[in-house]
């Protein structure tokens, strides 16, 4: 694994930054939680790339507030010049 930070979906929409703080640091230090609103997804960034790979591992698939997890390592974002060019 590359990078520190952590996609994470397939949230309930009522899942906090705290309660996702909370689940991470059990696998090493959080930096920063960023859920975005109203979508069911959010970013993790952990302290250095072994822990962000290690709470993967352990937390991909898991079970949290009745939902299976989904983490993956999070991607860049696309500049917004490549979003407009997609449309015709």
């Amino acid at each position: 694994m590359q990078g520190s930070k952590l996609y994470v979906g397939n949230l309930k929409y009522s899942v906090t930054n705290d309660e996702l703080n909370e689940l991470f640091a059990g696998y090493g230090e959080v930096k920063n939680v960023n859920i975005i609103e109203g979508k069911g997804f959010g970013f993790v960034e952990m302290s250095s790339s072994e822990e962000a790979e290690k709470a993967k591992d352990a937390l991909n698939n898991a079970d949290f507030e009745g939902r299976p997890l989904k983490i993956d390592e999070a991607r860049p974002p696309r500049p917004r010049t490549e979003y407009r060019s997609r449309r015709f």
